[in-house]
């Protein structure tokens, strides 16, 4: 079994990760997009949420020197308060691994995003899993219910 090394990701992992996200988001719907045209506007995007002080952190999942995974998370600070409430959200986006190197990854790049937020005093971690994610976020303590609104337009 290889080795899976979970490290923070940096600006030039960018296409490894557009290419990622291309095989995550268009195998749950037909693209509307080219593979190439999504792949360098996406990898554009991530080298700029890549460089230091982006309010987007992300870790990869490495093995055998290729990217098999990702999560992204990105921060949200909240106006001053003057009680005891911490003051930062984050929302955790894009976690997905390879189905050939899954088995533990996912459970991997999540923990080291949680591992984050409790260093960085987030109060609140939000997110939109899929279908097949549920189980994993429910074993880490998320629950389906809430006072978290949305408005969909």
């Amino acid at each position: 079994m290889a080795v899976i090394e979970i490290r923070t990701a940096t600006v030039a992992d960018a296409k490894a990760l557009a290419e990622l996200r291309w095989e995550f988001r268009s195998a749950q719907n037909p693209a509307v997009e080219t593979h190439d045209a999504f792949v360098r506007r996406c990898a554009g995007w991530m080298r700029r949420e890549l460089q230091d002080g982006s309010d987007w952190k992300t870790w990869v999942a490495v093995q055998d020197h290729v990217i098999v995974g990702q999560v992204w998370l990105h921060t949200v600070g909240k106006i001053p308060n003057p009680v005891a409430e911490l003051e930062h959200l984050a929302y955790i986006s894009n976690l997905f691994v390879r189905p050939s190197s899954r088995g533990g990854t996912g459970t991997r790049l999540l923990e080291a995003a949680l591992d984050w937020c409790r260093e960085n005093r987030i109060e609140r971690i939000v997110l939109w899993p899929s279908r097949r994610s549920v189980t994993l976020y429910l074993a880490h303590g998320f629950t389906r219910e809430g006072d978290v609104m949305e408005l969909k337009l």
